[in-house]
């Protein structure tokens, strides 16, 4: 029966998406916003939405008039974009007595810890008025747990032991992994979440033996990965493909990094292979992220010698972060590199995903005001950043996972997060609603002189990113 029922759950997502539920936009212009003001809802019908949450319903209502003054297609798209992940990607479970959320990131039918985490998180702030959204999020942190011991070099999982593409990679690939890429932030998502999970809803049930045996894995994976033991760590990676970003030099080992304190990253949250090993804004989301876990270890575990280990690492890649991380450049003054491998090398560019250094106010403790952040910011989203693309249809930051002159929407989005500038933040807004190709969604990325021209139509993380920027600017 339990077998049936995920069949079931998997095969949900296409439907919700095929011609029969959606009545494609009339390509028209973006700014005829009377145009726009008639097109219909493109959610799935309500039969084929997988999660109904009364609170966010109640919050897309909410902002109807607001926005539809300010532009109907403003509230066009929200009302797409906020509840895509409820609508589309998350499937819930307790028939093993414990909340299980098992959540596609769109397109892809695999559980991306990073993505994961992101797609939930605009829904927080709704838990304390909605009991079965809050054990919706408490089953994907108790599944993120599970998936960090299954490996916690591993990215990408499967709802089950199903194999996949990418079993064929030259690393310990096992059944349950759909992919298995080891970052930083995959690892720093889960504790981000699981803490302010907490401290919404005060629940610290989630803090059980599977979270400590989390945590212990975590660490071991951090500390492997600063070098301390030399070059070669318990992690390498080659795959069979043409594009380099996609594989590891060195047999797999990648670029060498000299032990500093710093936590090698194998690859960035694109999914793309660093070039050099320290990659910067994870380096400072791992700073943030463990010392919420230290206080959870603290206040509710009594683990004192295990969060004490966590502050410590902490602060060793804090000072790290200090000594290595900030470069002088000849135009912008001390600003973050992207990345780094202590020998004296450093990268210069910023990349779309996140962490990213635009977003580094919005995922970690580096404020906005910062002085080298805000350096930092004024090269990254300009020309002098290699993959800042700026054309007829709009500009944004990009990266190697998509290619030359395609910025991510999702850039956009995290530079009106960064700023406490109102009128930045509306220019953003408007400058995303060019970005949707008259499709009423977010995309992965959007060509810069034409944005019909998109890279993936179903992008949960995306379009849910896009309604927390809209409720965070217009629900007050």
């Amino acid at each position: 029966m339990r077998c049936l029922l995920l069949a079931l759950l998997i095969s949900v997502p296409m439907s919700a998406f095929s011609a029969a539920n959606y009545d494609a936009p009339a390509k028209k212009k973006t700014t005829d916003v009377a145009v726009q003001s008639t097109i219909k809802d493109l959610r799935p019908v309500e039969k084929d939405r997988l999660f109904r949450s009364e609170a966010v319903e109640k919050q897309i209502e909410a902002l109807r008039s607001k926005l539809t003054a300010i532009n109907p297609k403003l509230f066009w798209m929200f009302q797409n974009c906020f509840p895509n992940t409820l609508d589309t990607t998350v499937h819930y479970s307790n028939a093993d007595g414990d909340d299980d959320t098992f959540v596609y990131t769109g397109d892809i039918h695999a559980m991306w810890l990073r993505d994961s985490a992101a797609q939930v998180w605009p829904y927080l702030r709704y838990v304390k008025d909605d009991e079965p959204l809050r054990h919706l999020i408490r089953g994907v942190i108790r599944r993120q747990l599970a998936c960090i011991l299954i490996d916690p070099y591993a990215n990408a999982f499967n709802m089950g032991p199903t194999g996949g593409e990418w079993q064929k990679d030259n690393t310990d690939m096992k059944l349950e992994l759909h992919e298995r890429k080891y970052e930083i932030d995959s690892l720093c998502y889960p504790l981000r979440l699981a803490y302010a999970y907490w401290q919404q809803t005060g629940d610290a049930s989630i803090f059980d033996e599977r979270w400590l045996q989390a945590i212990r894995a975590i660490l071991d994976v951090f500390q492997d990965q600063q070098n301390w033991n030399g070059p070669i760590t318990n992690y390498r990676f080659t795959r069979r493909t043409e594009a380099l970003h996609d594989t590891r030099s060195n047999r797999g080992y990648g670029h060498p990094g000299k032990p500093c304190g710093l936590i090698a990253s194998a690859f960035r949250p694109s999914d793309d292979s660093t070039v050099f090993p320290y990659l910067v804004p994870s380096n400072f989301f791992a700073v943030s992220v463990l010392r919420k876990a230290a206080i959870i270890l603290n206040d509710v575990n009594k683990e004192y010698g295990l969060a004490a280990d966590c502050r410590r690492m902490a602060t060793q890649v804090e000072e790290a972060l200090e000594k290595y991380a900030i470069v002088e450049h000849p135009k912008y003054g001390k600003i973050y590199a992207f990345e780094v491998d202590a020998y004296g090398s450093a990268l210069l560019m910023d990349d779309s995903n996140a962490p990213s250094l635009l977003c580094l106010p919005y995922l970690t403790d580096v404020a906005i005001d910062d002085p080298i952040y805000q350096n930092t910011r004024r090269f990254v989203w300009s020309e002098d950043n290699p993959y800042f693309f700026r054309g007829k249809a709009g500009e944004g930051i990009g990266g190697p996972h998509c290619g030359l002159n395609q910025p991510w929407p999702m850039s956009l989005v995290m530079k009106a997060f960064t700023t406490n500038d109102r009128a930045e933040k509306e220019w953003c807004v408007q400058e995303i609603l060019k970005t949707d190709g008259d499709t009423g969604f977010m995309h992965e990325s959007f060509n810069k002189d034409d944005a019909s021209k998109f890279t993936r139509s179903w992008f949960a993380w995306a379009n849910t990113l896009f309604g927390e920027l809209i409720v965070d600017m217009y629900s007050e």
